[in-house]
């Protein structure tokens, strides 16, 4: 009774050990089944051999067990990739799929020893996925038989991913060396390192580390097992985002086949704007050789600059193509493509598409010369045989078209704060100033709306320029301005008569008080004879009046002196 005692109190002894911090009895199977399948889940980093699973019972010495392994190896890490998800190859043969702790029945091979040739691998995040065993078969043999499952895939290839992911490949090493040259010296000092004496068959496991995309570097690693028409196939699948990833992975492991099945894949096809920027960047970090990338990079760079230079200015072609197009709509667009391209604020670099100050003013130049041409139709101070051209549009059409040149130009100008010359040059128009007089109102109002753009841009500080031009351009323009109001306030063309209205007035009292007086009363005059026909400055007016007369003695005082 009293050795049964014992025996009993040794056995609970035994099981409180084995199964604390449970309720359930110590004879439960199912509770047993259950903790132990917790028990072989719980390693994050599963046995490196199938046949070696004790190795695990204390994973806390698996740092010493490390540094016992020969000297370590470096691998060039995978490249970043943006796009999560890999696509699994059938390839694959699913028995040798691994689960951690366990050894599948299906494999009944003798005992393999691994050898380690790349280790120091960081340690696995808190949580990490569940490592795959993948078996990539060895080329077919000479007769077209393939090679049983388990000959020549002598090396076990383990991916770990930056994010605590892992892949187990098993490969081939004559695949690997004849491909690689990382792999071929990885696995060569191996063989060196590996002792003549030895008689079973040892397998050589390689680690690599920090790989930012699992399925990329797998999907490259398959590439070495394929045929050139199975590579392209197999990138038209990937598209050319995932492409220039695999291009990225097989220069860090100089897969010299793969670099070059990329690199002919991506000159062939279409970019998108990002693919573009990822494929610039990738060049930045590895050097390729020339002849292998030279298409690649002639839609990338553009390196022979010494034939552009021997041509006339890119953008001096453009502005006149433009301001010489016959079709309204497609001069329409190209204005807006070309003003976009040439403006500021583009984002394009314009190193070679800068348009200079000169272009600019021949071309306006020569817009002014057609305008004063198409006014001399108008007037009927033309001779019939120069009237020979372009009479198959009408005349208000073509002085409207002029007209929307020369304002398409003001604008570019205005942006590139080159604009100041054109205010002598368009108050100096005396031949249209004489012409608008004896022109129709339908006709004439379109040298206002010239006008009406420079006003603005002196009113909202686009334009800045002396003192004499904005007189001068004022004593030329601002009559005529008000003799064609009506009609800009009827036919508008983009132009707002409110912001016009004030921009006339702030651009008047930018002048001196007694060059205010006059063309302010003659702003008078004419508002209270047409009225609405007629711009309103009378906030202009008041402020004239306020500086002129509210302190008159000493306005006269100044004078005096």
């Amino acid at each position: 009774m009293m050795l049964a005692s014992v025996k009993k109190a040794s056995f609970h002894k035994r099981h409180r050990c084995h199964h604390h911090n449970t309720d359930r009895t110590p004879m439960d199977p199912s509770h047993r089944r259950r903790h132990h399948r917790t028990w072989c889940c719980s390693f994050a980093v599963p046995p490196s051999s199938p046949d070696n699973i004790s190795s695990f019972s204390k994973p806390r010495h698996r740092k010493s067990e490390l540094n016992s392994k020969p000297t370590p190896f470096s691998l060039p890490t995978s490249p970043q990739s943006t796009k999560s998800g890999s696509r699994i190859v059938g390839r694959i043969d699913p028995r040798r799929i691994l689960s951690p702790g366990r050894v599948s029945p299906i494999d009944s091979d003798p005992v393999i020893q691994e050898q380690d040739v790349a280790v120091g691998v960081p340690d696995p995040s808190p949580e990490p996925e569940l490592r795959r065993s993948r078996s990539l078969r060895a080329p077919v043999s000479g007769e077209g038989a393939p090679l049983p499952e388990r000959e020549g895939l002598d090396v076990r290839m383990n991916l770990r991913g930056k994010n605590g992911g892992c892949m187990v490949l098993e490969l081939n090493s004559g695949v690997l060396c004849a491909n690689s040259e990382v792999f071929a010296g990885l696995i060569e000092d191996y063989k060196k390192g590996v002792s003549s004496s030895s008689g079973s068959t040892k397998m050589c496991r390689i680690e690599v580390p920090e790989v930012d995309n699992l399925g990329v570097f797998r999907e490259t690693i398959e590439l070495m097992f394929e045929n050139d028409d199975d590579v392209t196939k197999r990138l038209l699948n990937i598209g050319v985002f995932r492409s220039i990833d695999v291009l990225e992975v097989s220069a860090g492991i100089m897969f010299t086949k793969g670099v070059l099945s990329c690199l002919q894949y991506l000159e062939a096809v279409p970019w998108t704007e990002e693919e573009e920027e990822k494929l610039r960047s990738l060049f930045t970090r590895f050097k390729f050789d020339d002849a292998t990338t030279r298409d690649i990079l002639g839609r990338l760079y553009l390196h022979d600059s010494t034939d552009l230079s021997s041509q006339p200015n890119v953008a001096r072609q453009l502005v006149w193509s433009i301001t010489t197009c016959v079709d309204a709509n497609a001069r329409n667009e190209l204005k807006s493509l070309v003003k976009g391209l040439l403006c500021k604020s583009s984002v394009y670099e314009k190193n070679q598409v800068d348009l200079s100050k000169e272009d600019m003013y021949s071309v306006c130049h020569s817009c002014l010369d057609s305008l004063i041409g198409l006014f001399e139709e108008a007037s009927n101070t033309i001779s019939p045989e120069r009237t020979k051209k372009d009479n198959n549009k009408p005349l208000i059409e073509r002085i409207s078209t002029q007209v929307d040149n020369i304002n398409w130009l003001l604008e570019i100008m205005l942006d590139g704060q080159m604009a100041e010359d054109f205010v002598d040059i368009w108050a100096d128009q005396h031949q249209l100033l004489k012409m608008h007089d004896n022109t129709s109102p339908m006709i004439r109002y379109e040298l206002s709306r010239v006008s009406a753009i420079l006003f603005v841009a002196m009113a909202t500080r686009k334009l800045q320029c002396r003192l004499e031009a904005r007189a001068g351009l004022l004593q030329a323009w601002f009559r005529p301005m008000l003799l064609d109001f009506g009609w800009l306030q009827r036919c508008r063309k983009g132009l707002d008569i409110k912001v016009l209205q004030e921009a006339m007035g702030q651009t008047l009292l930018t002048l001196p008080l007694n060059q205010q007086y006059m063309l302010f009363m003659e702003w008078f005059r004419h508002f209270s004879s047409h009225g609405t026909q007629c711009p309103n400055l009378s906030k202009a007016f008041q402020i004239w009046w306020r500086r002129s007369f509210l302190r008159g003695s000493e306005t006269y005082a100044i004078e005096s002196r």
